[in-house]
């Protein structure tokens, strides 16, 4: 019943938005009464069609995916440019009144800037995400370990709009980068597996030394995470629930452990996050890396003693200025930082959620490369 209501709150608030932009800029497009109707009927339309971006079951497998998606991220910029159009006239109504040129050009310039702002940010999150080198100095690092390559991807979504074909494409540049290993911080899919086990098989390719390793997200919890880590096993990769594996490079120890995501006690309840467990058993004088998919989890750990934890979720904020609303809500937005004496990495995602689009946080392969830095004193 909350939950109801908490969706039906979300449709009239974006009535009312959807409301405010017919109402500013319907008036100075001059669009006639067809061209008038066909701009309310989209509005309506985004309005309506909006709140279902977050039925992701719903919407895998259906044709209606894309256009949600696509109004969604459109909207964002839609309403942003609307905002800024109202306070460039409010200015201007101080100075003199403009004129009817001025109200029809910027009414305009609003629908081009936001065509122009959404086809950017499609091909930003569309295209084969960049790779982002890395270089952490840990401290006692083993010389064996001088150069060790994890190569990190985080929050694929692979759902909706991210399928098999871009996933493969990600596959083969991970693969031409020949890692040491592979580590993919949580966020996956969205969806049953059920619907995406197919989807997601580009993932049994992935190639490097020592293999790779992932942790459950959030999102995995939506839908059923116990049946995502059975599915993700059975493609070879070794999902980390709390535990760790050590792996032996050139005569020395990287223990690499992993957890699940903070919200994962919440539905099942053998999944309650637990940086204690996953360290207990580490052989002393092992470096320590931590595959974490909320940067949050980074107290907790640092206490534990790890040297390194590399994380997701934040998307770096995808789509500014929502990142703005994303640095308040993590401890780390994105990039590098430091715990205490844990570093902290978190990646701004390979893929994307919702939109289609990222703006102001491009995606990104991170290869990351561990340094021997100065003894902690």
């Amino acid at each position: 019943m909350r939950h109801h209501r908490s969706f039906l709150r979300l449709r009239l608030i974006l009535l009312i938005l959807h409301g405010y932009v017919g109402w500013r800029l319907l008036p100075g497009l001059s669009a006639g009464t067809w061209g008038s109707i066909i701009v309310a009927g989209y509005l309506l339309c985004s309005a309506l069609a909006i709140p279902q971006v977050i039925r992701v079951t719903w919407l895998n497998g259906r044709w209606l995916a894309w256009p949600v998606a696509l109004m969604t991220g459109i909207f964002s910029f839609l309403l942003q440019l609307t905002l800024a159009r109202d306070v460039l006239l409010a200015g201007w109504w101080l100075v003199a009144v403009p004129s009817s040129s001025a109200i029809f050009l910027t009414a305009w310039g609003v629908l081009t800037a936001t065509l122009l702002l959404s086809a950017y940010a499609v091909w930003q999150a569309r295209r084969v995400p960049r790779v982002v080198e890395v270089s952490v100095a840990v401290a006692g690092l083993p010389a064996a370990l001088e150069g060790f390559a994890i190569l990190q991807l985080s929050d694929l979504h692979v759902g909706p709009t991210i399928k098999r074909g871009h996933l493969r494409r990600i596959v083969e540049r991970c693969n031409a980068l020949a890692p040491d290993m592979v580590a993919i911080t949580g966020d996956l899919t969205d969806g049953r597996v059920a619907e995406l086990e197919e989807e997601v098989a580009p993932l049994a390719d992935l190639s490097s030394r020592h293999g790779t390793f992932c942790v459950t997200g959030n999102h995995e919890y939506y839908s059923e995470a116990e049946a995502w880590v059975a599915a993700l096993r059975r493609l070879g990769l070794r999902v980390l629930v709390n535990e760790f594996e050590c792996l032996e490079h050139d005569g020395s120890v990287l223990a690499v452990a992993g957890i699940t995501d903070l919200t994962g006690g919440y539905y099942v309840a053998a999944h309650r996050s637990d940086p204690v467990a996953a360290a207990n058993g580490i052989p002393e004088g092992a470096t320590r890396l931590l595959l974490a998919h909320q940067p949050n989890s980074a107290p907790e750990a640092a206490e534990v003693g790890f040297d390194l934890q590399l994380s997701g979720h934040t998307h770096g904020g995808q789509m500014w200025p929502w990142s703005l609303l994303a640095r308040r809500a993590n401890r780390f937005l994105a990039g590098l930082g430091k715990q205490g004496r844990m570093w902290v990495y978190t990646s701004r995602g390979t893929g994307y959620w919702g939109p289609p689009m990222r703006f102001g946080a491009p995606s990104e392969i991170t290869r990351i490369r561990l340094t021997r830095g100065p003894e902690a004193g």
